[in-house]
């Protein structure tokens, strides 16, 4: 396997993410998959060797438990390992494995061996060598990483320049700088990638000034446009407050990739004046930049600009105005507050939104007092608002909210209903339920139903909470009283269960529809019992359906015993009078086979209405059980399934005269029970095609059960189940 050095962009990273772009990549080993897989094996079971014992690994074994030997060495190496590692660095199979454990070693040692491995390999294990002295940061090897910028093979001298860049000592910063303007191609942008290296590492020495001057060079050299741009941060970052005209230069460039790096740079800079320009350059520049300046100055986190920003929230283009608010609910504190409020009441929708969005944001504790402060004193819109503030923020103040529910306003009084199902405790829900079962105004009944719903949803003691919803019921109109059905339904628990069963034996049509509804969707087995009885007693059939379909998705759906679900299977069968629902049950033993439900299955073979259908069920059920034949055979004669000798005679499928044979496929799915479970869900895949597009087809089969012959005909993807002759 053989990894190319790749020069890569230093334009999204960190310095010290930047300085780990040039590592090395080359790894050279024979591309024998056996061998590595054998390698993993072994290190899996291998116990830590001794040194001595690696190096005589080393001299003697095979190419596998060498490769191993060098991992290990890795981590128990020293000096006397040294020798015998260098011997493998011309081993195209273990070269690789070997520079593991040198670039490891810690012994000046390791070096040497590298840089004499240096002098006599070639190509990809010359790149492997350099790539392991840059790793090392090896000082000694500057002169021949020098020799070797001139390689005639590109990769050689690209991996020269980067590990002269990972040294990035004087001399071979010298090195890079002389072959910036006389290197080509490929190798001058490794040589800038060098000097770039170079330059980080004199940044984070302390040595801004001779990294600025490093950067400008690579900046204003002829190299490829990743490296301009890596150097154009390192240079606006090493000069720090200095380089603002610069960064300001990107933001103003018409070239995007340039722009870029300048916003990336920008969240790098420290200190106020930075911010400062960058709130300034938001008034220069187009709408569609100043958002992603904005953006850049949330991420600084520096509120010293935060003026600045709510003066571009508050005019100009609503692109702009609305990036801004979302600046100052990061940024922003209590004394934002009354500006946002204002903006807040903006009728553009949008910006009135953002700006609710931002107070919503806002972390400065004073807020909420101020918020609940203004309540008494608001009127119209922003009194509304201040409400909706109240309930997104969660701000405790029931007596307020409670007293705006007397307001002539609508949208305040909605506002306020909003705000108390976000807020309201266990101690007030009283007032919600009166507001949602005998509101005084007939418009905010939907309003204050659905708050309440929210409300108890997040109530600590749901069945407290039921308990107040089940004694509001018999004041409630009849619509109310179903969307209160539906909210015990969405909360659960046993007292919502209990409630809802009740009501459901009312004679009000309504309440017995949405009663039904939201027991067919109850999330736990609880109300089995419950659609059960009303499986039975329900006053009109289709709730009784309702309710059969409701007890039969909890046994197809949720877990539970193995001798419960059958338990069920077989009442919902006996409670069934319609085929329709009892081939859901069907399904359902289908779906969870075992002894238990192959038993259920069995039994239900006696059923006239159903009993090939059961059969079906009986022996898919069988087949994939499996296990032990005699339980099998007999649970399969009491249904009159015994285990048979199947053979297909003849097997023809298609339409008309566009007919072909399947017999053999079918041959090849039989078993000891006359079902043919087929290869594909289908018949057309399972048989090779579709012999008759666009036209129904049938199946036709001859076949034998143990020795009497009879005949089928099934139409296109119906289970074929093979009767007794």
């Amino acid at each position: 396997m053989v990894q190319k050095h790749t020069s890569h962009s230093f334009a999204a990273f960190s310095p010290k993410e930047a300085a780990r772009c040039a590592r090395r990549a080359v790894v050279v080993f024979t591309p024998l998959l056996s061998v590595f897989l054998l390698c993993c094996s072994i290190a899996q079971a291998a116990e830590q060797k001794s040194e001595a014992e690696l190096i005589e690994t080393l001299r003697t074994a095979a190419p596998a438990e060498k490769a191993l030997a060098c991992k290990q060495l890795a981590t128990v190496g020293t000096k006397a390992a040294v020798p015998e590692l260098a011997k493998l660095l011309s081993d195209e199979q273990l070269a690789s494995w070997a520079r593991i454990a040198l670039e490891a070693i810690p012994d000046p040692a390791s070096s040497e061996a590298l840089r004499t491995a240096a002098g006599t390999v070639k190509g990809k294990l010359l790149v492997g060598v350099l790539n392991s002295l840059s790793v090392r940061r090896d000082a000694a090897a500057v002169d021949l990483l020098t020799k070797n910028l001139q390689n005639e093979d590109t990769l050689v001298a690209s991996s020269a320049a980067a590990a002269l860049g990972h040294i990035g000592n004087d001399a071979a910063t010298k090195t890079l700088r002389q072959s910036l303007t006389t290197t080509k191609g490929p190798v001058r942008s490794a040589v800038a990638e060098g000097c770039i290296l170079c330059a980080e590492r004199r940044l984070q020495e302390g040595r801004a000034k001779e990294a600025g001057e490093l950067y400008d060079e690579v900046r204003k050299a002829d190299v490829p446009k990743p490296r301009k741009l890596e150097a154009t941060r390192g240079a606006i970052v090493a000069r720090k407050s200095s380089g603002i005209p610069l960064l300001v230069e990107q933001l103003g460039s018409q070239d995007r990739d340039f722009f870029n790096i300048g916003l990336t740079t920008a969240r790098e800079l420290a200190g106020a004046d930075v911010a400062q320009a960058l709130a300034a350059e938001v008034s220069r520049t187009s709408p569609q930049r100043a958002a992603l300046v904005l953006t850049a100055i949330a991420d600084r986190g520096d509120k010293s600009v935060l003026p600045a920003v709510l003066n571009a929230a508050k005019q100009g283009e609503k692109q702009v105005r609305v990036a801004a608010l979302v600046v100052v609910g990061r940024l922003g504190d209590a004394t934002s507050l009354a500006p946002l409020l204002e903006m807040a009441a903006d009728q553009d929708a949008e910006l009135s939104d953002s700006a609710k969005a931002a107070i919503a944001a806002l972390t400065d504790k004073k807020v909420d007092a101020e918020i609940t402060d203004r309540l008494a004193n608001a009127q119209g819109k922003p009194l509304a608002v201040l409400i909706e503030l109240v309930g997104q923020r969660r701000v405790a103040a029931t007596p307020a909210l409670i007293k705006a529910l007397e307001q002539t306003d609508e949208s305040v009084r909605h506002a306020a209903l909003v705000a108390l199902g976000a807020t309201v405790t266990p101690k007030d829900l009283a007032v919600l339920i009166t507001q949602a079962v005998q509101p005084k105004n007939d418009k905010d009944a939907n309003v204050a139903q659905r708050s309440l719903r929210e409300a108890c949803l997040r109530m600590p003691d749901r069945e407290a909470c039921a308990a107040e919803l089940a004694a509001a019921l018999p004041r409630a109109a009849v619509t109310t009283k179903a969307n209160l059905l539906e909210t015990l339904g969405a909360m659960g628990g046993p007292k919502a269960l209990e409630t809802i069963g009740a009501a459901m034996k009312s004679n009000d049509p309504q309440l017995q529809d949405a009663g039904s509804r939201v027991l067919g969707e109850w999330m736990n087995v609880d109300a089995a019992p419950v659609l059960l009885d009303l499986a039975k007693t329900a006053p009109e059939d289709k709730y009784k359906v309702r309710a059969l379909r409701g007890y039969i998705r909890l046994a197809r759906q949720f877990a539970m015993p193995d001798a419960q679900r059958a338990e069920m299977c077989q009442t919902a069968l006996s409670n069934s009078s319609r085929p329709e629902e009892q081939k859901l049950v069907l399904a359902v033993l289908e779906r969870y086979p075992n002894m238990e439900t192959l038993k259920v299955a069995a039994k239900a073979t006696q059923m006239p209405s159903l009993r090939d259908d059961a059969a079906k069920s009986t022996l898919v059920i069988a087949r994939k059980i499996g296990g032990d034949g005699a339980k099998l055979r007999e649970v399969l004669s009491k249904s009159g399934l015994d285990p048979v000798k199947v053979d297909i005679v003849k097997a023809e499928y298609g339409a008309g005269e566009a007919r072909k044979d399947v017999t053999q496929t079918l041959q090849k799915c039989v078993d000891t029970i006359p079902l043919i479970l087929l290869p594909a869900g289908n018949y057309n895949d399972s048989f090779g095609g579709d012999p008759a597009p666009g036209t129904p087809k049938i199946l036709k089969v001859q076949y034998q059960v143990n020795g009497k012959s009879g005949d089928v005909t099934f139409p296109e993807n119906a289970p074929i189940v093979l009767p007794m002759p």
